[in-house]
């Protein structure tokens, strides 16, 4: 199952729901509430769109969310001038279950399981 770890990195005004490193886990179609530290509706909505492609395998470049292996998006609140609040920078990190990537590149051995004796 593929896991996001969203860690926020920098936070430009004030925000009354996130501190930086706070982090919000997303593990299939859950959110891990218990490795949750907060989550607020306004940034919820910007990184909902994008939650499904990450976990789905689409990189953060061809989104045009990062350069490399990790997406950068930010909360909706623009922060001062136009609002008391202020935006949050996330970034976003997918973490492959390692058994998943073993069977994928072929390293799981018979893939016929173990419980077939066929020719045994």
């Amino acid at each position: 199952m593929e896991r996001l770890e969203i860690r926020v990195t920098e936070i430009r005004g004030k925000c009354p729901v996130f501190q930086v490193g706070d982090r919000i886990v997303i593990e299939g179609p859950e959110i891990n509430l218990e490795e949750t530290d907060a989550v607020c509706t306004h940034a919820f909505a910007s990184l909902l769109p994008y939650i499904v492609a990450l976990r789905k395998g689409i990189k953060p470049s061809e989104l045009g969310l990062g350069r490399g292996e990790k997406a950068y998006l930010q909360c909706l609140d623009p922060g001062p001038p136009y609002t008391d609040g202020g935006t949050v920078i996330f970034e976003i990190t997918v973490v492959r279950d390692e058994a998943e990537e073993s069977v994928e590149s072929g390293e799981g051995g018979n893939r016929r399981g173990r419980h077939d004796n066929r020719g045994s």
